[in-house]
């Protein structure tokens, strides 16, 4: 699956972003935020974003591209959330993001990557679609993680922290959507994880 899915980036290579600096995100650098869930055997976290507006001018809609990683570095889902200003959605890592992944197997930790981009109508998200894309500010997001508590029996205990942001390479861009793009093409369903519902969700613990 590695090599297919390596083999398949190549192909999309061409995929471009409207931006041509080392870091795309430079001049809006809340578009790209990451963030980890852990221990997800014992439990759910939980993934919470919300839209400031601050690409008022643009249409204040935005679309946030959801990139779930499992611990061995490989794209298990992909999915894409349209945000209003000041709407809150949310996201389950269990039930939405690694409950229909690519690979058979299902993992206990991963690492999430949220880009924000311009709805190309308002409406329309799509996180592997090919094309120019203009990144979009305003993207706000916390998450929720289990971690293991100093107790006996083993207990565990729900964190909650925003995502932090990171530099936005040019490659990194091509490889997130290409990839997703690669998903949404050639995955047979499996590897689209479940779009955001509106409202909050709270962590939970087992």
């Amino acid at each position: 699956m590695r090599t297919l899915l390596t083999l398949a980036t190549m192909a999309f290579a061409a995929t471009a972003i409207a931006q041509d600096a080392n870091d795309i995100s430079a001049n809006v650098p809340d578009t790209f935020q990451v963030r980890y869930a852990s221990n997800l055997n014992k439990g759910d976290s939980v993934i919470n974003i919300t839209n400031t507006g601050s690409d008022s001018g643009f249409g204040d809609n935005i679309c946030v591209n959801v990139y779930t990683f499992d611990p061995s570095e490989e794209m298990v889902s992909c999915c894409s959330c349209l945000v209003t200003p000041n709407g809150l959605v949310s996201l389950s890592v269990q039930g939405d993001l690694i409950s229909n992944t690519l690979s058979p197997s299902t993992p206990t930790a991963v690492v999430v990557k949220l880009v924000s981009t311009r709805p190309p109508d308002e409406i329309t998200c799509n996180p592997g679609g090919a094309g120019d894309r203009i990144l979009a500010p305003g993207m706000r997001a916390w998450g929720t993680s289990l971690h293991a508590l100093p107790s006996t029996p083993a207990t565990y205990g729900v964190t909650e922290s925003s995502f932090l942001q990171g530099g936005l390479s040019i490659a990194e861009a091509n490889h997130l959507f290409s990839f997703c793009g690669f998903i949404q093409a050639n995955g047979s369903g499996f590897g689209i994880c479940k779009s955001c519902r509106a409202g909050g969700l709270g962590g939970s613990k087992q």
